[in-house]
């Protein structure tokens, strides 16, 4: 982080951002458009093709309130990058992704909604559309540091082994480091006064002094003055604490909605509240908290239409919820195992058991209607409330009359503020005043009437829940018992089956791998003692007679002077070719076919010998030959190499003789 303490956010600024070319995770860095919207002007400015520095540059200048993009992922290609983007922000910089946290809404939709329209292959009006977005409230600010900052106090340099003057440096060293750490804490102690948060220390003495000390501040990076500092003796690190997963914090608290509740009951209460669109509201969990406490809280968040449990029966404490909202109960088909509420509850993250049981509820819940969401979603008309649609259809009426519903309230309300206004232009306050109480005493005697009726209600279905109860009861300890743990007994069998299955097709590859590796291994041990023995010469091999094998093998085992060398593949080679393994000096040329004659005769002029028909014995990019036999066969190519050299020179005599026999001839005549 920089330090940027007395830097001032503009609140009146907010930077809308989309890709315009290229993609984060491309080699090629991408290039963005930016919108920045003056929120108190209503104006915005535009800008293309912008390289994310620049971008960071600009925000350095301007310090908007809040950077809004579409999708987080746009401007860095994972998380390590994202975290180094957020600490380059400015102080108090907010990075806002439009669409919502992990269930995300398509940008196009949450337009519509605000009554915005735009070509979303234009990028920069998507980038203007989400700047708008961030300043009316939607979308989650994008959190990857937990409200805990480390600060860590320690030598800049290693003392080393010294000399006379070691424990005088040494406690000058450590007395600068205690010098510090007292400074920063004086510093945190003032600042954890005003802002309400607490620290812890832990140090690390020395001699004269501190060796380190390291400060645990229970708030956010932003809300320490300390910044990172070196000097001759000391350095001062500072970093927040990174989060496991990304938080999605929502800019503005949403309007009452409709919920779904899970809900671990006990000494501690854990309480899990998702959106109908499976957002992740609330997670906590509270010891001693009481009902009106939890019916309180639950209520902060919106209207629950199911509150769901993780276990059968229903406890009475959830029961008892639910009946204050007259919301619908959820429970599991069948008992819940730990390891499914931990597969089910760890994408979205928890800090204890209770928070996960609660999590993995409602969680099991929407995952029980999400299908029934999906088709809500595609049949629901534009401008009609598709939650109360949604609370509806859970309540037992089916998708079209559910729309119904939720399309003739909304048509009766519109009327009923039509006729209102036409009729208040002729009336008095007085009238009005009088109308106002007349509406309100009605409103409260249909209220009055409404709720004695629902408590009848509310009794006898608790009569008959009651009873459903004790016969349900009875029913699962009948069937629970063996049956039950005969299907665990089962599953846990099949999965051991597969388990092993696939352990002896791994022992099997492994022990083929082995015998090879043992064989090759004694192969080598002959070899090896054959060649310490001098009853073997060692081959380097070259598997093809070009100019890159014979460079690869040269980078690989070096050809040097006096080595023997075997062309696995002889055919090809040239001229060029045959000049490196001559310019090398080896000492013969082993071949499995014949040489081109081009070669053959380069390495005759060379000098090298070039044998066939050698027995080898070979493991991998080793061999060995027999002394004797390697010997044995130069000796017999030089024989007949000597034998060709004379009758070239016999040739070449001849040659002359003929050539000074015709100018004689030519001289007499």
């Amino acid at each position: 982080m920089q330090n940027e303490v007395d830097a001032k956010v503009d609140v009146d600024t907010i930077y809308g951002i989309d890709i315009a070319k290229g993609s984060s995770r491309a080699r090629e860095l991408p290039r963005y458009a930016v919108a920045i919207l003056n929120v108190k002007e209503g104006d915005v400015t535009h800008h293309t093709m912008l390289r994310r520095h620049r971008i960071l540059r600009m925000v350095h200048q301007d310090r908007p309130s809040m950077i809004a993009v579409d999708n987080v992922f746009e401007l860095a290609a994972n998380k390590k990058e994202l975290i180094h983007f957020l600490e380059r922000l400015p102080k108090n910089v907010k990075l806002v992704q439009v669409t919502g946290g992990l269930h995300q809404k398509p940008l196009v939709r949450l337009a519509r909604e605000q009554g915005m329209s735009f070509n979303q292959f234009n990028p920069n009006e998507e980038a203007e559309v989400c700047a708008h977005l961030a300043n009316l409230g939607v979308g989650c600010e994008v959190s990857l540091f937990e409200d805990v900052t480390k600060i860590k106090v320690s030598r800049a340099r290693s003392l080393g082994r010294g000399g006379w003057s070691q424990n005088r440096y040494r406690r000058k060293v450590h007395g600068a480091v205690k010098v510090k750490s007292r400074e920063i804490e004086s510093i945190l102690r003032k600042v954890a006064k005003n802002g309400g948060f607490t620290y812890t220390s832990r140090i690390v003495e020395g001699f004269g002094g501190y060796v380190r000390c390291e400060f645990t501040v229970n708030t956010r990076r932003d809300n320490v003055p300390i910044y990172h500092s070196t000097n001759a003796d000391v350095q001062v690190n500072v970093k927040g604490v990174e989060r496991d997963k990304i938080k999605y914090i929502p800019l503005k608290m949403p309007k009452r909605k409709f919920t779904i509740v899970g809900i671990d009951p006990g000494t501690t209460v854990g309480i899990a509240i998702l959106s109908l669109d499976g957002e992740l509201l609330l997670l906590k969990s509270s010891r001693g908290i009481s009902h009106d406490d939890v019916v309180k809280l639950i209520a902060e968040y919106g209207k629950p239409v199911i509150v769901a449990t993780d276990v059968i029966p229903t406890p009475a404490a959830v029961e008892k919820i639910r009946r204050s909202f007259n919301a619908i109960i959820g429970t599991p088909a069948t008992q819940f195992r730990a390891d499914e509420k931990i597969a089910l509850s760890r994408p979205l993250g928890y800090s204890n058991d209770h928070e996960r049981d609660a999590l993995a509820a409602a969680l099991y819940t929407f995952k029980n209607y999400k299908n029934v969401f999906s088709r809500i979603e595609k049949k629901v008309p534009q401008n009609v409330d598709i939650d109360q649609v949604k609370s509806n259809v859970i309540r037992g009426d089916s998708i079209e009359e559910a729309i119904e519903k939720v399309v003739s309230a909304s048509k009766g309300l519109t009327t009923s503020r039509v006729v209102h206004k036409k009729v208040t232009e002729d009336i008095t306050d007085e009238d009005v005043q009088r109308a106002k109480m007349i509406e309100i005493l009605k409103q409260k005697k249909i209220q009055i009437k409404h709720l004695q009726e629902y408590v009848s209600e509310l009794k006898e279905d608790v009569s008959s829940k009651d009873r459903k109860i004790k016969k349900l009861e009875s029913k699962i300890r009948k069937n629970r018992g063996e049956v039950y743990k005969e299907i665990r007994k089962n599953k846990e069998v099949q999965i051991r089956e597969h388990k092993i299955s696939i352990l002896k097709v791994d022992l099997n590859g492994t022990k083929k791998a082995l015998n090879n590796a043992r064989n090759q291994i004694a192969k080598l041990k002959q070899i090896r003692k054959m060649e310490i023995k001098g009853e073997g010469i060692p081959v380097k091999i070259i598997s093809s007679f070009t100019k890159e094998s014979i460079e690869r093998t040269a980078e690989r085992y070096g050809i040097k002077n006096g080595d023997v060398v075997y062309l696995e593949d002889p055919s090809g080679g040239g001229t060029i070719t045959a000049s490196i393994l001559i310019d090398a000096s080896v000492r013969a040329v082993i071949v499995s076919d014949e040489l081109s004659h081009v070669a053959s005769d380069s390495f005759f002029k060379g000098n090298i010998p070039v044998l066939s028909d050698i027995p080898i014995q070979r493991v991998e990019d080793f061999a060995i030959v027999d002394p004797e036999i390697l010997n044995s066969a130069i000796l017999e190519w030089e024989i007949v190499a000597q034998e060709k050299r004379m009758a070239q020179k016999e040739q070449q005599l001849k040659l002359l003789v003929d050539e000074y026999k015709s100018e004689r001839r030519r001289e007499l005549v």
